[in-house]
């Protein structure tokens, strides 16, 4: 069948920077097909998407995405954490998938792991410092 490509995103809209990622993740990966797990008309946080959910996945169709899935909207408007974790069953469900990409806002994989195991493992010191800030 070839190689998979699993990509993450909200496209909205699309634009350079998504094509970007979307041709790099394809070339570094060796990719034959791409798979986008996409938010629908609502987003990340529960805002109203700018771009309906149809022309953003027509446009990502036409810069080489070859099927688009709507992540589903308990997923798409939750916090980052339960986003990602709705796209990853999706992806994985598929039993397809060889890679999965997604955007960031820094290339620097080191400071996102620390993130990732400061959120997966909520040390006292960040529920103390977070129950503040909200409080």
């Amino acid at each position: 069948m070839g190689k998979v490509l699993g990509i993450i995103a909200e496209y909205n809209p699309f634009h350079n920077g998504h094509l970007y990622h979307l041709e790099k993740s394809k070339k570094d990966t060796n990719s034959n097909y791409s798979v986008a797990v996409m938010s629908g008309n609502f987003t990340q946080r529960g805002s109203t998407a700018l771009v309906d959910k149809w022309t953003r996945a027509q446009d990502a169709i036409r810069c080489g995405v070859d099927l688009v899935i709507e992540l589903p909207t308990l997923y798409a408007t939750s916090s980052a954490e339960n986003f990602a974790e709705g796209a990853i069953k999706i992806l994985d469900s598929l039993k397809v998938v060889d890679y999965i990409s997604f955007g960031a806002e820094t290339p620097d994989i080191e400071i996102l792991d620390k993130f990732a195991d400061v959120l997966y493992r909520e040390p006292k010191e960040y529920q103390t410092l977070l129950s503040h800030e909200l409080g």
